[in-house]
């Protein structure tokens, strides 16, 4: 296949995210919320794997018609951002005036975030919380802890967003990537399986998403605090 051709069809990989955001917020809509996040976990795979096609097939110059960019943040805010943000709201995890509190921070900050042009570090982490609502919502529903509890980690992660806080890259971030990258891989195995068993408690991957989403939140903390000795 021409090399053109190959960049069109990163771009229209990148584009089916608008398709499974869709997908995901007619779940949601009906209050399927297993079926959402599985839809939400496949988009979550599609851009995790359109950002390396788009640099090995070099979509900025081969097919510079269509900004990639734009287009995967645009998806981004819907599955990272919009969607859940309405599952939290509506499925009464947070009921009354903290969901709609919660709904609000979520995102308005998040927009700020995704506009911000100092958004990325050095080494291709990201300066402050990424805005994954995706995965913490998704392990907010898996655990279920109190609503004091969400209502702090919606308040704190919404603060770091704004912070120097350095939050890893899985893919991007060269420093423990041998690590973080298949530690991402199993988040989205458990990810899946938790969505799939409707996050049942007994479920082995509950703890084994607990147990990855704490390495991928704290990965990049702990790299400031420990010293490269390259």
């Amino acid at each position: 296949m021409h090399l053109k051709h190959k960049a069109l069809s990163v771009h229209l990989l990148t584009a089916t995210g608008a398709v499974l955001s869709m997908l995901a917020m007619l779940e949601a809509v009906q209050g399927d919320w297993p079926m959402m996040f599985l839809w939400l976990v496949v988009a979550f795979v599609v851009d995790g794997i359109d950002g390396p096609l788009a640099r090995r097939y070099e979509v900025k110059r081969n097919w510079p018609t269509y900004d990639g960019v734009l287009m995967d943040l645009i998806i981004d805010y819907l599955t990272y951002v919009f969607i859940p943000a309405f599952a939290l709201f509506q499925s009464g995890l947070l009921s009354g005036w903290t969901g709609w509190f919660a709904i609000i921070v979520i995102v308005f900050a998040s927009v700020i975030y995704f506009a911000d042009t100092r958004m990325k570090t050095r080494d291709n982490s990201f300066a402050g919380f990424p805005g994954c609502w995706n995965m913490v919502v998704l392990v907010l529903f898996a655990v279920k802890p109190h609503w004091v509890i969400i209502l702090a980690i919606v308040v704190a992660l919404s603060v770091a967003m704004f912070s120097n806080i350095k939050f890893v890259h899985p893919v991007r971030t060269e420093r423990w990537r041998a690590i973080t990258l298949p530690v991402a891989v199993m988040w989205v195995v458990f990810a899946g399986r938790a969505a799939w068993v409707e996050f049942h408690p007994s479920s082995w991957a509950i703890w084994g998403l607990v147990l990855t989403s704490l390495w991928l939140m704290l990965a990049g903390a702990a790299q400031q605090v420990i010293p490269d000795r390259r």
